[in-house]
């Protein structure tokens, strides 16, 4: 068992109720990185770590195997960290060991191509790293911070203000995608490591769902690129 994909999914959401399971495009949320990790060649096992029954029965009826989670660290305040240490002690008993990789998928970010969850193991692979996040670029974001004594940005000098073309290139994290080695979240207690490798999706690629309206547009985006005629259930 080389290479996991473990997908948190609990019950409890404050922005749209029952969101994990909630229907997108013909299809509970959840089910579409479901079905995204098992159509990966590489991907090996398909785990969804929950502490809710109609979440559990909805991976099930989606081809995943369900690692229960406990209540303590199933909260609103729970970190995803808890879940995939948690989850990974869980797969070292029931199959003797741990596995090499895992790939940590975010339910509420389901627009991943074909492809996406290969290409980026293999860059992990390539690279020799100890973990990757996936990124989306954004040259056009310009982040400003309020500080003691007003306002500043820390990307962009706002006072010699050059042309876009001319900016150097810059990535926000997107959420979709990442991997690790089991050391690295042991280590550092966190999903990003030493050595990080980044993987680059579409800007359309990042919207997530947390409320009702991204939902619609998510909707969209999954139509209109065709993923929701790529991924069917089997």
């Amino acid at each position: 068992m080389q290479t996991v994909a473990i997908i948190p999914a609990r019950g409890g959401s404050k922005g749209l109720e029952r969101k994990n399971i909630h229907p997108v495009a013909g299809k509970p949320l959840l089910g579409w990185s479901v079905l995204q990790a098992l159509d990966s060649h590489h991907v090996d096992r398909v785990f969804v770590t929950t502490d809710d029954p109609a979440i559990a029965e909805v991976a099930r009826e989606y081809g995943a195997e369900v690692i229960d989670r406990p209540q303590e660290i199933s909260g609103d305040k729970a970190s995803s960290e808890s879940a995939l240490l948690h989850a990974l002690e869980t797969i070292a008993g029931r199959h003797g060991a741990e596995p090499e990789t895992v790939v940590f998928l975010q339910a509420t970010s389901p627009l991943r191509k074909p492809g996406d969850i290969d290409r980026a193991i293999e860059l992990f692979r390539r690279d020799g790293a100890d973990s990757l996040i996936s990124v989306t670029r954004a040259d056009d974001l310009t982040i400003w911070e309020q500080r003691e004594g007003g306002w500043n940005s820390f990307n962009f000098d706002y006072r010699n203000r050059g042309m876009r073309q001319d900016r150097p290139s810059q990535y926000i994290e997107n959420g979709s995608i990442y991997l690790f080695t089991p050391s690295v979240l042991r280590e550092f207690g966190n999903r990003i490591g030493q050595k990080l490798s980044v993987y680059p999706m579409e800007f359309w690629q990042t919207w997530e769902i947390d409320t009702i309206e991204e939902v619609d547009l998510v909707e969209f985006y999954l139509k209109k690129k065709g993923l929701d005629r790529m991924f069917v259930r089997s």
